[in-house]
């Protein structure tokens, strides 16, 4: 009975290790699974090269061209003309502004006018005597003498003597007082010195002004500059006399200036360059916000891309029988979200998308932009 049992046992343990052999056998002859390779579908056009503006993009604040702050020089009580002296009022080149009561000094100067014909007319006998000759041009002065109107200059002397003579009288300190006094009179009176308007007045008629005290602000409104910084290393591509277009803040505005002066300073901190623009409109403010465009200088046999297809900062993936080959280019000016490059051929197929997991000699489908 035992070896019965062995026997089956035997044979059980035969047919499953043949079983388990056939069925090894079997599962290295079946086929591997096949996977199908997806192509990436990519967008791309035409390099065609041309000449392209080196464009700089700047921004600043508007300032009249023409602006003066206006002081008092003397003191007394304001007077205002008949234009109000408040900001937004226009006054023409040479119309008064303001006037300053002046009757006080007015009268001292009148004064002194009087003290110097009393010294003239004093000196008349003795220049008959010692200067004959010379009388009747003295006398001559004495009777256009107006007290009135401007002082005129003193006779030409003929001789030393003469200067010496008159001098030692106190004739030309006299003159001199008087002249002073008369330049003095004028500051009484503030004129406009281009046609303009005011922008800011902190008097008002009756207002006791001091000398040295602010009045106001006065501009040419015609005629503004905008003051940019521009980067050091682009220093060198601005020429006084450049274009630049400006636009406003919402771009619904368009103007157009030119680059009036370029300072030779660089900023140490920021390592700028201030540059300073022309413009004129009669839409424009002082103290208005604008971007500029401002034309550098144009770069011959270039194309511009937007930057996020450039890799490394000096290649970008062109397409060639539907694979992609990263291409060396020569980045020649940066902008915001374009770079100009050379080195691309024309008719190079160049992407216009980034294509995530981009590599060297992937194969791609081609899309072109429509």
């Amino acid at each position: 009975m035992r070896k019965i049992i062995l026997s089956v046992l035997g044979l059980l343990l035969i047919i499953s290790a043949f079983l388990l052999a056939k069925n090894i056998v079997d599962n290295k002859q079946k086929p591997k699974p096949k996977y199908s390779k997806t192509k990436k579908t990519v967008f791309v056009e035409k390099v065609i090269n041309k000449e392209i503006p080196i464009v700089i993009k700047a921004s600043g604040n508007l300032v009249a061209k023409n602006k003066i702050e206006l002081f008092s020089e003397v003191q007394g009580v304001l007077h205002t003309t008949q234009k109000e002296f408040k900001p937004g009022v226009n006054f023409l080149k040479a119309e008064t502004l303001l006037n300053i009561n002046s009757d006080e000094f007015y009268a001292s100067l009148q004064s002194q006018k009087s003290n110097l014909i009393n010294s003239i007319t004093a000196i008349m006998p003795d220049i008959r005597l010692d200067f004959p000759k010379e009388f009747n041009k003295w006398q001559s002065y004495l009777n256009k003498f107006d007290v009135n109107k401007t002082t005129s200059e003193l006779p030409v002397f003929s001789s030393d003597k003469e200067k010496y003579f008159v001098s030692g009288k106190g004739i030309r300190t006299n003159y001199f007082n008087v002249k002073n006094l008369e330049v003095k009179l004028k500051k009484y009176s503030i004129k406009a010195p281009y046609s303009g308007i005011l922008t800011e007045a902190f008097v008002t008629d009756g207002t006791l002004v001091r000398a040295g005290q602010k009045l106001g602000e006065f501009i040419d409104p015609s005629i503004f500059e905008m003051e940019v910084s521009i980067k050091a290393a682009f220093a060198d591509l601005l020429k006084i006399g450049n274009t630049v277009s400006l636009t406003n803040l919402t771009r619904t505005k368009a103007y157009k200036g030119r680059v009036l002066r370029v300072n030779g300073k660089v900023d140490l901190a920021s390592q700028t360059v201030k540059v300073f623009i022309e413009v004129a409109h009669k839409d424009l403010k002082d103290g208005m916000y604008l971007e500029a465009n401002i034309v550098a200088k144009s770069e011959k046999n270039a194309v511009e891309i937007p930057r996020k297809l450039l890799v490394n900062n000096n290649s970008v993936y062109t397409v060639k029988d539907s694979v992609l080959i990263l291409k060396m280019v020569n980045p020649v000016y940066f902008n915001a979200e374009t770079v100009v490059v050379k080195g691309l051929l024309n008719n190079t197929s160049v992407l216009i998308q980034s294509v995530p997991g981009a590599f060297d000699g992937m194969v791609v489908k081609v899309q072109k932009k429509h």
